[in-house]
């Protein structure tokens, strides 16, 4: 998306009259998610609106968008530009933008390293670990969203990704010269490490190219496989590897948006980012299972993964988090040995904290209480 300099200064002078009057008294927030209607982040938006309006009494409200006002790539700009006041932005897409906040999603195959207890509450895990980084442990994060005109206000995260292919790809022989569409740098240095063919598109592009043929697999939740409407094409699922997950900055904010609310508004911003993380985090963690089971029945095959290819995962994840430092010291991060210290340390409390949580509602108290009602929501994204 591109934008002449005179667009540029209208829009940014008319942020704030993006939030629109829909009642006496009441503004109105325009939320551009960039998945399709049904989704889980798209439920996720419509409990952050539901809470929003609750939580104001109705004197600032939100609507949702999905995949219609702005796609995934595009998020970022439109929102810098006022095309929305709110958007979830796949931060990966924009690896010279977001080069501090992209280590940390780079880094997420330090999962596998961290036993069956991390792997059960992977999502549920990295997603506030990574808000709580973002918004308390890294000024350099906050920074780069700034200088892209936006408020980072919440997170959500998948469980472990897996390969969903039109072909069993199961074993290392399987996998030499695979087609494999990848969502992010750490799946990329993946795909070469096991002798597959890393290939980058927009999520938005997944299905068209895998029906056509141009893709073996796709590296993604599994859950997504249904969201994105790719059931008919997948044929195989291989659970096992790569793992890793996925963090969308899921509720980022227009910077002249923010600026025009009240505390008590930007508080129930960050109550309404608590519900949305909860529940769309939520619907992926337990909705694979749900999924397995009912592709299964409809005739895909589910495997798990050859033993060399876990071997080769394990040895991979424990080089590239030393690869990690020097990889991103070369795209300006100066801190990158604390700062994977540093979100370690937090993701070893989240994967604690979040053991036993029995529902969203119980994930969504323990991410409020725990993360976002202490965000000093005055100084934040000052």
């Amino acid at each position: 998306m591109t934008f002449n300099t005179n667009a540029k200064a209208v829009l940014g002078g008319l942020a704030l009259a993006a939030l629109g009057a829909t009642a006496a008294g009441a503004d109105q927030l325009t939320f551009a998610i960039g998945h399709p209607p049904g989704s889980y982040l798209i439920t996720g938006g419509e409990a952050f609106a539901e809470t929003v309006e609750t939580e104001t009494g109705g004197k600032l409200t939100a609507k949702v968008f999905p995949m219609s006002l702005l796609s995934m790539a595009e998020t970022s700009a439109g929102l810098r530009e006022g095309m929305a006041d709110m958007g979830t932005v796949m931060s990966t897409y924009f690896t010279a933008e977001f080069p501090h906040t992209n280590m940390i999603l780079d880094g997420s195959m330090m999962l596998g390293d961290m036993g069956r207890e991390a792997a059960a509450v992977a999502g549920l895990a990295y997603a506030p670990a990574m808000a709580e980084f973002v918004m308390t442990k890294c000024p350099e994060c906050s920074a780069e969203f700034a200088a892209e005109n936006q408020v980072y206000t919440g997170a959500a995260g998948t469980p472990g990704y897996a390969l969903n292919c039109t072909k069993p790809v199961v074993t290392l022989e399987d996998l030499s010269g695979a087609r494999l569409r990848i969502g992010g740098a750490n799946w990329a240095r993946w795909s070469e490490a096991v002798g597959a063919t890393p290939v980058t598109m927009s999520g938005n592009e997944m299905l068209e190219a895998l029906a056509q043929g141009v893709l073996d697999c796709i590296i993604l939740s599994v859950p997504d496989v249904q969201n994105f409407g790719m059931g008919e094409s997948v044929k195989h699922i291989t659970m096992g590897a790569p793992g890793g997950v996925y963090v969308a900055s899921l509720a980022n904010m227009n910077l002249d948006t923010w600026n025009g609310l009240s505390e008590d508004e930007r508080r129930a911003v960050m109550k309404g980012a608590a519900e949305a993380s909860a529940i769309s985090t939520w619907a992926y963690q337990a909705g694979e299972e749900s999924v397995l089971s009912k592709v299964a029945a409809e005739g895909v095959t589910v495997h798990q993964a050859d033993p060399a290819v876990i071997a080769k995962t394990a040895e991979f994840a424990a080089a590239d988090r030393e690869a990690l430092v020097a990889l991103y010291a070369e795209k300006g991060v100066s801190r990158a040995e604390e700062m994977l210290a540093d979100f370690e340390q937090l993701l070893e409390k989240w994967v604690g904290l979040t053991q036993g949580v029995a529902d969203a509602e119980e994930l969504a108290d323990l991410y409020w209480t725990e993360l976002y009602s202490k965000i000093d929501v005055a100084a934040h994204g000052s």
